[in-house]
């Protein structure tokens, strides 16, 4: 999801208790706050030789160990004046991915994208994911068929892409 997504999909729902599911049936605890709000550039070469460049939107998401047992969910409306105060600070590029960054004494830290929404009784619940890592240069590391571009670049090379004397990282 995109993060003017995200902020289109709070700003219709403001009046819900905002609730994020990070695995199936297991919800971020009312105590959590949103501490940090990040504003990335990746700049970034794959395996296959290739630069590929993007934004990224991260909010961290942390419960506080003062307020364990809490009931109620922070509201949408709250949410969302955290995020327009920050992006009064420092804009948001809104085509950029929004993820969730989270982690509790059971789930390891981690960088959640929005797999989607839900809206359950009076609460918006934030469906979230981990994404697998993959090789974008599957082909030209012969992992997968190549393409008649990507056969060029590795008879270029004249070395097999992961061969030690390869083209690759």
């Amino acid at each position: 999801m995109k993060t003017q997504e995200l902020f289109n999909v709070l700003r219709a729902h403001q009046d819900k208790s905002l609730l994020f599911e990070y695995q199936p049936n297991s919800f971020v605890g009312a105590n959590y706050h949103i501490t940090e709000v990040k504003h990335l550039t990746i700049d970034a070469v794959d395996c296959g030789a290739k630069t590929d460049f993007w934004k990224e939107t991260i909010i961290q998401l942390w419960e506080s160990p003062e307020e364990l047992g809490k009931r109620d969910f922070m509201k949408t409306a709250k949410a969302l004046s955290i995020l327009d105060r920050v992006g009064g600070m420092k804009p948001y590029t809104l085509d950029a991915e929004v993820k969730f960054e989270y982690s509790n004494a059971s789930f390891h830290t981690a960088q959640l994208f929005v797999n989607d929404f839900e809206i359950r009784d009076d609460n918006l619940i934030i469906k979230l994911a981990v994404e697998k890592t993959d090789c974008k240069a599957k082909s030209v590391c012969g992992t997968s068929k190549a393409t008649a571009q990507e056969k060029e670049v590795v008879l270029a090379t004249e070395e097999p892409c992961c061969s030690p004397n390869g083209n690759c990282c």
